[in-house]
């Protein structure tokens, strides 16, 4: 390979082909002060890689799948980005999948410039192309000539005979390729193919070395302005059939890398050149990667742990990455963007798309908020805008999550955006229908949402999924009744505080599981608690699953179970009864018990022993959680289900930190014990604040901040203001 870089990118390549081959043993043991000395750059210890292998461990699985259906775990891209950037330059190998790339495949078929992991983005694919190849072009490629950092990904195409380098900045790509054949040298521009569907593309020579278009999917249009190092020979653009494509020969006449440098845009192919001056312009291929692997490290090292084995590093610092890839920035240098109705603005903040609210509030929201106030406060600001035009606070998928999200920020003092439009919106959402919640007048009259009678359903029986909307809209209405509360709206204060036990409605005493009901009040029969729906009662999820999430108030639902011997009996088969393995749902996955760690409705349940005061038993749970099924599989890196935007991943910051906001709205976190010995984190005041873990066991004693007794398991967000000690302390082993 005639890989350019200087020996500092060498060195850190080599780092982490070596951990690309699973050789992590020989570092183990490096002396501490080594060891040590990575806390400032934590980027060493991030593998992008992790999320991208198969699922394939059936007893980790729950099930057998069927032949040639990969398990929905994972679903991430291994390129780099900026975090929340606007560019994410990552490898395609499979079109029509989470992330478009798939650790078992062996062949690449472009680089494209925009990622998410949800089937969607995967935007203007280009490939360096030298041979005798036809389309559809593609290269066969090894992992052990690959490798990827937080801002750099390298690879190289056997069949062309070409070295990859790629890095980004917020808005912008650099692509570097070394061409063994300097004589036959092409880039394929992909246009007619993203995960999403192209209506229409275009792309046109500027001049010798510069090109520019614009690829069209129906509602968003990625415009795009490309800078070569060296002469456009012919642009050869084949406009017909599936086929459609556009070829870029390059001039014969160097045989240095080829630098390709690109802008994008949602506005216009005027303002991504725009971009590509101001972001890009003449810097080399290392200045881009070393100025974005400095604002990963500056991000990543904003806590920073001691303590703990290197693996447990490792997937803290990829986790903690995978945190802050999406929401993703949709303006420009310029302040333009484009709006929810493709109307060209510029305001006073940054525009950025919606976040995962069904999938991320629990905990990445949280992690947003807490270590980027400011970006927070321009997402919710991206979110008014968006409910300005349509009159209704925009969600994601399922739930109403706004209300949590905006009410958690908004009492961490995060200000820069409407609040007073913003709570108007909420309370859009929570009382008009033909909005954000479906069937809210009948949850309004009931207190619950109704299932119809369906004979025989199955797990992709289209129903209401009432009970995961009944619980949700009733958490969701706790959070907004506290900011209700803290607007001095006392009317929907006691409205919706009283709404947020609706919970109950949906609890059956009976049987002790949240159950449907039907529109006369009946529980629906039959009833198999361990069966999953998608949307029939449950939305990805089976009963088990369900019926351990009040977030807002458990110690209400104790009280529906009988009591603590009761609630924690149940809680025990949660995690013991087996899965059927005859139930098969492509995003349920990773089991312990009927518990599914692979999807999102019950990750609040692991903590629920603290409700009866067992934070033991909660502890025992966590930890198996942390340890076995997060980088998993042949070459440790496939997760137990999907990353979800970094929800799943966040899941891992927090329980691995022993703090977890398990009542985001409530802005205070169930305090566990930590894997690390000590974790300094530095807040936005300036402050730090260190959390030391004392004693030997697994077993919590009791919490401390500055030298005062904690009561109960929770400690409030003021102290990631005041900062200064907080001390886990565990019962010493006997």
């Amino acid at each position: 390979m005639k890989n350019k870089c200087n020996n500092a990118i060498l060195l850190m390549v080599i780092s982490f082909i070596v951990s690309c081959q699973g050789q992590r043993a020989s570092k183990v043991n490096q002396p501490l002060k080594v060891v040590e000395s990575f806390m400032e750059n934590p980027s060493i210890y991030v593998d992008p890689f992790l999320g991208t292998e198969p699922l394939r461990d059936t007893a980790l699985i729950g099930y057998t799948p069927p032949k040639d259906w990969r398990v929905w775990a994972g679903l991430v891209f291994p390129g780099v980005s900026l975090p929340n950037a606007m560019v994410q330059l990552s490898p395609i190998t499979e079109y029509h999948t989470g992330a478009g790339y798939e650790y078992e495949d062996t062949e690449i078929l472009g680089f494209t410039h925009t990622n998410k992991g949800h089937w969607n983005l995967c935007n203007i694919p280009i490939l360096p192309v030298s041979g005798s190849k036809k389309y559809p072009y593609k290269s066969k490629f090894s992992h052990g000539n690959e490798s990827a950092s937080p801002a750099y990904y390298q690879v190289y195409l056997s069949d062309f005979k070409v070295d990859v380098r790629l890095s980004s900045t917020l808005r912008c790509g650099i692509h570097e390729y070394t061409f063994e054949n300097s004589e036959d040298r092409s880039i394929l521009f992909d246009l007619n193919k993203s995960n999403n569907h192209v209506t229409d593309w275009e792309i046109k020579k500027v001049n010798s070395h510069e090109l520019e278009g614009v690829q069209n999917m129906g509602k968003d249009k990625v415009f795009f302005y490309v800078v070569l190092n060296q002469v456009i020979e012919e642009l050869h653009v084949e406009e017909k059939g599936i086929g459609a494509h556009a070829m870029v020969h390059i001039k014969n006449d160097e045989n240095s890398p080829v630098i390709l440098k690109i802008g994008l845009s949602f506005v216009s192919t005027k303002n991504a050149k725009e971009n590509l001056e101001a972001e890009i312009g003449a810097k080399s291929f290392d200045d881009v990667f070393k100025s974005g692997e400095h604002e990963w490290n500056t991000l990543l090292s904003r806590i920073k742990v001691k303590g703990g084995t290197k693996r447990e590093k490792e997937l803290f610092y990829s986790c903690l990455y995978r945190s802050f890839l999406w929401p993703a920035l949709r303006s420009d240098i310029n302040g333009e963007f484009s709006d929810e109705v493709g109307n060209i603005r510029n305001e006073n903040f940054e525009y950025y798309t919606l976040p995962s609210l069904w999938d991320t509030y629990r905990n990445k929201l949280v992690l947003l908020s807490m270590l980027r106030p400011k970006l927070t406060g321009n997402v919710i600001q991206s979110m008014v805008d968006r409910g300005t035009i349509t009159g209704f606070m925009p969600t994601f998928f399922h739930g109403d999550h706004a209300a949590p999200f905006i009410t958690s920020s908004y009492f961490k003092g995060i200000n820069n955006f409407n609040i007073v439009k913003a709570y108007e919106l909420l309370l859009n959402n929570a009382y008009k229908e033909g909005g954000i919640r479906p069937h809210i007048a009948e949850y309004i009259k009931k207190g619950y949402i109704s299932e119809a009678i369906i004979e025989n359903p199955h797990v992709e029986t289209i129903g209401s999924a009432g009970v995961s909307k009944t619980l949700e809209f009733a958490h969701d209405d706790y959070a907004l009744a506290l900011l209700a509360n803290k607007l001095g709206d006392t009317t929907h204060y006691k409205d919706l505080m009283k709404r947020s036990e609706n919970y109950k409605n949906v609890f059956d005493s009976k049987t002790n599981f949240m159950r449907g009901k039907l529109q006369n009040d009946d529980w629906v029969t039959p009833f198999n608690p361990q069966y999953p729906y998608y949307e029939y009662m449950y939305r990805e999820a089976n009963a088990w699953q369900l019926s351990f999430y009040v977030p807002h108030n458990m110690p209400g639902l104790v009280d529906l179970y009988g009591g603590k011997k009761q609630f924690e009996s149940k809680l025990d088969s949660l995690f013991t009864l087996p899965w059927n393995p005859n139930h098969i749902a492509r995003n349920v996955s990773g089991f312990m018990g009927q518990y599914c760690h692979g999807n999102q409705p019950d990750h609040e349940a692991p903590f629920s022993y603290y409700f009866v005061d067992k934070p033991e038993k909660s502890q025992a749970v966590i930890d198996k959680l942390l340890k076995n099924y997060y980088g998993v599989g042949k070459y440790g890196r496939a997760l137990s289900g999907m990353d979800d935007a970094g929800e799943m991943s966040s899941w891992y910051v927090f329980s691995a930190l022993g703090l977890y906001p398990l009542s985001t709205a409530d802005n205070e976190y169930i305090t566990t014990i930590p894997i690390f010995d000590e974790i300094n984190w530095d807040l936005n005041n300036g402050k730090t604040l260190t959390i030391k873990r004392t004693g030997d066991s697994r077993k919590l004693k009791s919490i401390e901040t500055n030298g005062d007794k904690i009561a109960g398991y929770f400690v409030p967000y003021s102290i990631f203001e005041k900062g200064g000690i907080m001390e886990i302390k565990t019962e010493i082993e006997k």
